[in-house]
């Protein structure tokens, strides 16, 4: 299995973090972040690319899928805190050589929160090298 995930959300954590000081980064899915604004950085697939399988049928390439989700409750700009943020982090997987999939709004119990889902794609070769989704 090829597995970047690590190097991915570093990478997207620290150029978060200088950008978004007050922001919480967590590498994997939060029903309720604890607080806010808030950035979830999950590997939610990665498979084999079998067109480049080997004849023992090694694994060459991956094909990637990350979730992210931007939550924000600041009063009378959780919307535009939301899409700020989520437009950085679209930046940085585009920078890479991620492809966006998706990007929607996804409706929460309370009134307070916002939240942002993005799917990013990309093909990971066996060298770690990013090829574009």
């Amino acid at each position: 299995m090829i597995d970047i995930e690590n190097e991915i959300v570093d990478y997207i954590t620290d150029a978060l973090t200088k950008e978004f000081p007050n922001v919480t980064v967590y590498g994997d899915s939060a029903l309720v972040p604890s607080s806010f604004p808030c950035v979830t950085i999950e590997e939610a697939d990665n498979y084999s690319y079998e067109k480049t399988q080997d004849s023992g049928s090694l694994e060459n390439h991956a094909v990637l899928m990350y979730e992210i989700n931007v939550y924000s409750n600041r009063a009378g700009s959780k919307k535009s805190e939301c899409k700020k943020i989520f437009a950085f982090v679209d930046s940085l997987f585009q920078k890479i050589g991620f492809t966006r999939t998706t990007q929607s709004r996804i409706s929460i119990n309370t009134a307070t929160d916002y939240r942002l889902l993005g799917r990013y794609r990309a093909v990971a070769g066996k060298n770690k090298m990013i090829y574009g989704g």
